[in-house]
């Protein structure tokens, strides 16, 4: 083989179909994170109808689920149950921006965040106040 060279060749790929592709995989992405976050979204929302303490613990991000049991003094499966939570119902809306996401529910808003576990909720039982930052019973630190 010494001696010989191998010949590479091209093939061009016009701009319009590379930027087609590009926009294509991006989308995919936003698509994929809109429905992770809307899943989590639910798993809470299943979790708080079947009163499964554990299950909503575990969906808590790691800085809320922090200052649940701070708030409390007891362990979060004791804690959470005296947080007032409201059933949010059927997820309506889900806005994901990079790894932080706020779902709208019926009558709840949610925000959670990506971990490598997946996504957490760093925030619920959140109302809207007029030119305010929302209002939430249970947030992180």
């Amino acid at each position: 083989m010494s001696g010989q060279r191998r010949r590479i060749t091209r093939v061009p790929i016009p701009l319009g179909v590379l930027l087609l592709l590009l926009g294509l995989s991006a989308c995919g992405g936003t698509g994929e994170r809109d429905a992770s976050a809307s899943a989590a979204a639910t798993a809470f929302e299943q979790a708080l109808a079947g009163d499964d303490r554990a299950a909503l613990c575990a969906a808590l991000a790691p800085e809320t689920l922090s200052e649940v049991e701070d708030s409390e003094k007891k362990a979060c499966d004791e804690a959470i149950g005296a947080q007032d939570l409201p059933a949010g119902g059927p997820v309506r809306n889900v806005d994901v921006y990079g790894r932080q996401a706020r779902a709208v529910l019926a009558s709840d808003t949610l925000f959670l965040s990506q971990f490598p576990a997946g996504w957490k909720v760093v925030a619920a039982g959140c109302q809207p106040r007029s030119g305010q930052p929302y209002q939430c019973s249970v947030k992180g630190g």
